[in-house]
């Protein structure tokens, strides 16, 4: 197999592909529609040179495929590695490409992992250590500094954002640090899986090719922050420019263009279509749109009857695993 062409990267600048770089103030536009029986669950997605890198959820190896300007697999990258659950992709500033190995359904894991995939052929592995706990997490961020940030996904709204404490050693295994909680409100946007909850759910995360900004998706809507000097925790403690998604039955994966105005998406299924999401005319920054005037949804709302059983499961896990954590938090109080 060929490797991905990652020379561009190498520069630390993402080439616009052909059709993907966007233009503010225009509609959404489907650039093409990924049918690869391999990539049934997309779940990361970032444009690099003339590709466009995607990444599936799930799998026996963690594997990294380049897409054409019409979405065929032309390129795959593999390691020998067998993931629990990877959630996110992104590309740092050397040329590698970073996998984040971070799902965790069940809230139970010791460890989560991030891949490497380096230019010279050769791969990386460093696992890390929440410092309260497990979380599941499917935003990865990789600064133009190299620093990764991995953000949680919660069903509240109210997601940690993480990055190691220290260096990190290939093989070994690091704390993480907790430096910024990003919060988000129901929106009325609709889409994904769960209903007005997937409204809450960061389900993806991305960097600008220069640095200028940092993005977090839930099922339904994007939200852009300017970014200044790899300082992802300033950013975040910002207002930050809310983007409305087309509705998809999964959204996960989300890339800024080459230009920084648009914003790349897709969605986990098949037939997949790869988005691009012009951002408003001068943003960011750009005052937020208001969300929706709405209380939290309660339990029955979430788990109503009209939802299909798949993603009733889902929402009462989560709701059930936020009431096992509270309480074994209440039970720790002296």
């Amino acid at each position: 197999m060929r490797r991905l062409v990652l020379a561009t990267a190498l520069t630390g600048v993402l080439l616009g592909v052909p059709g993907i770089a966007g233009a503010g103030g225009a509609a959404p536009t489907v650039r093409c529609s990924i049918t690869d029986p391999r990539l049934a669950e997309v779940s990361g997605l970032v444009a690099v040179g003339e590709q466009v890198l995607a990444l599936n959820d799930g799998g026996d190896q963690v594997a990294v495929y380049g897409l054409d300007d019409a979405c065929a697999v032309i390129d795959v990258q593999s390691a020998p590695v067998d993931p629990y659950d990877p959630e996110d992709l992104a590309v740092g500033p050397d040329g590698g490409v970073w996998i984040a190995d971070t799902g965790d359904n069940n809230v139970d894991r010791a460890t989560v992992a991030l891949h490497v995939l380096r230019p010279d052929g050769s791969t990386a592995l460093h696992r890390l250590t929440y410092p309260d706990g497990a979380h599941d997490a499917e935003a990865l961020l990789v600064t133009p500094d190299g620093t990764p940030y991995v953000v949680t996904k919660e069903v509240l709204g109210s997601s940690g954002v993480y990055r190691p404490a220290g260096a990190l050693a290939d093989g070994g295994t690091a704390p993480m640090e907790r430096v910024a909680t990003v919060n988000v409100t129901l929106t009325g946007t609709p889409g994904g899986p769960v209903g007005r909850a997937g409204q809450l759910m960061i389900t993806g995360g991305a960097v600008a090719s220069d640095g200028s900004a940092v993005a977090l998706r839930t099922y339904t809507d994007a939200y852009v922050w300017p970014l200044t000097a790899s300082d992802v925790p300033g950013a975040l403690a910002g207002e930050p420019v809310r983007v409305a998604l087309p509705e998809s039955p999964q959204g996960e994966a989300v890339s800024f263009t080459a230009d920084s105005r648009a914003l790349v998406v897709a969605s986990e299924g098949l037939p997949s279509a790869v988005t691009v999401v012009p951002l408003p005319a001068g943003a960011p920054p750009a005052a937020t749109a208001a969300p929706v005037a709405d209380p939290l949804p309660g339990f029955e709302e979430l788990v109503r009857s009209d939802r299909s059983p798949v993603a009733a499961a889902l929402i009462a896990a989560a709701v059930a695993t936020l009431v096992v954590w509270l309480g074994s938090r209440l039970r720790r109080r002296p």
